[in-house]
């Protein structure tokens, strides 16, 4: 696989160009990230790659790939990452989205091994797919929610949120239950988190899931029942 050295040089400088060092320490400090960043806030990098990226239209899934991998492999600032992962959302290339990236979104998950890179690609990206082919994504949410990885668990869990009336409920509790008993923090808060949302939509399925599962964390009932009581 070749990436596209243009994007990925446009992309590197660009942020450069808009880095502020004195903000970075903190921006660091604040992710607790060994990864330095430089110094490029949301809204900044946000505008940078809404140009950047329109300017450069991939050619082909090969080369999108590849691109987003490069990116994120040879990165040595966060924010670079963050572009990847932009980068892989990017509305034109939304028909590539199928099970057939899911391996490469599984690399980004377990290398990044935090929420800010995490839960983006679990709700963005694993989501979506999720719900266009259930029958070849569910049965790795359920060997993810297995899994020994804090991450790839968390995706499992979190995936759905945003789903509304499409979540699969089945599959929301099968995720959950390996790791109710859990005591990783990002376990416990995705699982009340996952409920959480849900329970905006079926607020009485929410309920009966928390009033059967007497083994749920504190963290995680309450934030599964924070709006309804």
């Amino acid at each position: 696989m070749s990436a596209d050295e243009q994007l990925v040089k446009a992309i590197r400088t660009g942020l450069a160009e808009v880095a502020d060092p004195v903000k970075a320490p903190a921006m660091q400090a604040y992710m607790k990230s060994a990864m330095p960043f430089r110094g490029v806030a949301s809204p900044e990098r946000t505008v940078l790659l809404k140009r950047v990226l329109a300017d450069h239209i991939l050619p082909d899934r090969v080369t999108y790939s590849a691109t987003v991998l490069e990116l994120w492999r040879a990165a040595e600032f966060r924010e670079e990452r963050y572009a990847a992962i932009a980068l892989s959302g990017h509305r034109a290339y939304r028909q590539w989205q199928d099970p057939a990236l899911v391996p490469m979104y599984e690399e980004l998950i377990v290398s990044g091994a935090w929420w800010d890179y995490v839960d983006e690609l679990a709700i963005r990206r694993i989501g979506p797919i999720l719900r266009g082919d259930r029958d070849r994504v569910t049965p790795v949410m359920l060997s993810w929610a297995a899994d020994t990885d804090t991450w790839r668990r968390r995706t499992a869990i979190i995936c759905q949120i945003g789903a509304k009336e499409e979540t699969d409920t089945d599959l929301l509790t099968r995720t959950i239950e390996p790791a109710i008993a859990e005591p990783e923090f990002f376990l416990r808060k995705g699982i009340g988190w996952a409920l959480r949302e849900y329970a905006k939509t079926s607020p009485d399925w929410v309920r009966s899931f928390v009033d059967e599962h007497p083994g749920l964390s504190g963290l995680s009932r309450r934030e599964a029942l924070k709006h309804i009581g």
